[in-house]
């Protein structure tokens, strides 16, 4: 006795279901390709879009760090004339260049008297890594300074229009002034034993 069970077998495909298969997947991906094009016209226009906002944003950015850099320069010289130093002169933006015209260091705010240059760094919202970079931006000055012949003494202070936690201290730690902005005018904290560079 035969035990064997017979399997029973497809029809043999013809040449025009097969050719009409290959039709078929070359339709499909036709239509993928297309919906892939359009796909990427897509994110194209979604990266337009995103690098035009960040556009906008970081000329936002930049308009209110000019505001905040402009409020803290309009009290600054007075707030510290009161403090007994007696700065006469006052500059905003200015740069450090090395002989090739190679930017050393940026100052957004100098205040000046015949015995000290007051640096005053401004920014938006202030972090530990501003206070920072700040502090290697007076050790640049120094060493300029130095090669420039000018034996003035260096101070520097830090202002922000918002003062991450704990940064007021440590700035105040390093012998940096924090200049605040509480409300309509800017208000200096001295540190409790101020650095000279």
């Amino acid at each position: 006795m035969d035990t064997t069970t017979a399997i029973p077998q497809e029809p043999a495909l013809t040449f025009e279901q097969i050719r009409e298969m290959f039709r078929d997947i070359g339709r499909s991906q036709k239509e993928t390709a297309r919906s892939q094009k359009e796909t990427d016209l897509k994110f194209q226009e979604l990266a337009r879009q995103m690098k035009e906002t960040d556009r906008k944003i970081s000329n936002l950015g930049s308009r209110l760090g000019n505001l905040i850099e402009h409020l803290t320069a309009s009290d600054i010289i007075d707030k510290f004339n009161e403090a007994g130093y007696r700065f006469t002169q006052i500059s905003r933006n200015h740069e450090l260049k090395d002989a090739k015209n190679n930017i050393l260091a940026e100052i957004d705010i100098l205040l000046e008297n015949g015995d000290y240059a007051m640096v005053v760094e401004v920014k938006t919202n202030l972090t530990k890594g501003d206070v920072k970079e700040h502090l290697n931006r007076m050790e640049t000055l120094r060493r300029y300074a130095d090669a420039h012949g000018d034996k003035r003494k260096y101070i520097s202070s830090i202002a922000g229009a918002l003062i991450a936690g704990g940064v007021r201290e440590y700035a105040l730690e390093q012998g940096l002034y924090v200049i605040e902005h509480p409300g309509q005018t800017i208000e200096i904290v001295a540190p409790p034993k101020k650095r000279e560079w």
